[in-house]
């Protein structure tokens, strides 16, 4: 669905952008991108209206036609010599909130970034199914009256919900939580939503299938095809899981993400990705199980905060580009990684609040810049000891850096109290 590299027409010159991190040593090209494309994540044909507006000239066809892989953009020599920007834009907007839905799931993976995913049985399960069943329907109440947003044209357009788990497929929470939330969302969003719905894939059947789309999903997107979910991970299995759900999906009329005539993304669609090596999410998190079982390949480099899922541009609500996690609990953070403290809790809060209570706040803005290094500058946390702090050492005695590092211990030594504080004035002024 992401092209590698994008090629983009800046005076005399072309900017390139690509996904693996590393700054452009043309200044001018670095402006010109961040500011018609990171901060709005615009769609390719929204960069080359703004481009040609600024510019005074038509963009190349490369930018903006259809998206080249890196191998073809390069092989036609469009990328020059430049390192690649560390910032990933996308084909469509990224504008969204991913709402998990259960805690369920049927595995145990190694590499889960929370140790609550995991299989329940008996009074645990009771428990975990009720939890969902009593609050995903208020969390619901307290989501934005709209989901339509403005992209950089001012043109509004869908905005996105992910549904997710744990396995939101399995039954104990597949009628009684799953199909009622689709139901909730669909009547108040009618119209004004694309309707995502997750899962590792082994439980999907045609039936299923059918019932997700009488439900008007967008978007299957069947995340489990790695090397850590067990019954996939091998590839003769994965294989034949591949070969049937593509049967399935081509029974229904259900079409790959990016795979239809040029400008048709039109639903029903499905993809199919894992945590694997070359993707986004493949050094892992610092997070849940990958951490205790010391997965996480990430370094100082990997700016999670600055990427897909992570917190930036957390804080521009209404606009492309802004994006919120929710867990079961109504807890909601501005990345799916998760901020050691929540901003807030929709079980009893509209997000709307919680947002419009953080802007402007030094620490949230510098999130919602993607520079978690400088959220501490108005505390006496230098960018410096912010790095400092970042380092730490696994739980198998291995020396760790990465940035999320630093913003957990920023939230554990100072951030805690403020967080309780603006809670207690949000519920205040209820």
């Amino acid at each position: 669905m992401f092209p590698d590299i994008l090629a983009l027409p800046f005076g005399k010159r072309e900017c390139s952008i690509g996904p693996h991190g590393g700054p452009r040593r043309d200044a001018a090209g670095i402006r010109a991108l961040r500011h018609f494309a990171v901060r709005c994540f615009l769609q390719p044909k929204h960069i080359a209206s703004e481009l040609w507006r600024e510019n005074g000239r038509k963009p190349c066809s490369v930018a903006f036609g259809e998206l080249y892989d890196l191998h073809d953009v390069a092989s036609q020599g469009k990328c020059g010599s430049y390192e690649p920007l560390p910032f990933r834009i996308g084909r469509r907007r990224m504008e969204s909130i991913y709402f998990v839905l259960t805690w369920l799931c049927h595995r145990r993976c190694r590499h889960c970034y929370d140790d609550r995913f995991r299989p329940y049985v008996r009074d645990e399960l009771e428990q975990v199914v009720e939890q969902s069943q009593t609050n995903v329907p208020r969390i619901i109440d307290h989501l934005p009256e709209s989901m339509m947003v403005t992209d950089s044209t001012g043109e509004k357009v869908k905005g996105r919900i992910i549904v997710s788990g744990g396995e939101v497929l399995l039954e104990p929470v597949r009628k009684s939580v799953l199909y009622p939330a689709l139901e909730k969302i669909g009547s108040r969003y009618l119209g004004e939503v694309h309707l995502v719905v997750q899962t590792t894939g082994d439980r999907l059947t045609p039936r299923i299938l059918d019932e997700l789309l009488a439900r008007n999903v967008s978007t299957i997107s069947i995340s489990g095809f790695d090397s850590y979910h067990v019954g996939i991970n091998r590839p003769d299995r994965a294989r034949a899981l591949r070969e049937q759900l593509l049967a399935m999906f081509e029974a229904a009329g259900v079409r790959e993400a990016g795979n239809g005539p040029p400008g048709d993304d039109s639903p029903p669609l499905f993809n199919i990705f894992g945590a694997n090596e070359d993707t986004w999410i493949g050094k892992l998190w610092p997070r849940g199980r990958a951490w205790k079982n010391g997965l996480s390949r990430a370094g100082m480099d990997d700016n999670f905060c600055n990427a897909w899922s992570g917190g930036l541009n957390f804080l521009e609500k209404g606009r492309t580009g802004s994006e919120v996690s929710i867990e079961p609990t109504g807890d909601v953070y501005p990345c799916c990684l998760k901020t050691r403290f929540p901003i807030g809790n929709l079980v009893h809060e509209h997000l709307d609040d919680i947002i419009d209570s953080l802007r402007d706040h030094p620490v949230y803005e510098a999130i919602n810049r993607g520079k978690p290094e400088t959220m501490g500058h108005a505390f006496g946390w230098t960018t410096e000891r912010f790095l400092a702090e970042s380092q730490i050492d696994t739980p198998q005695g291995r020396s760790y850096r990465n940035l999320c590092i630093g913003c957990d211990r920023f939230h554990e030594k100072v951030l805690g109290p403020m967080i309780e504080s603006a809670r207690q004035e949000r519920l205040g002024q209820a």
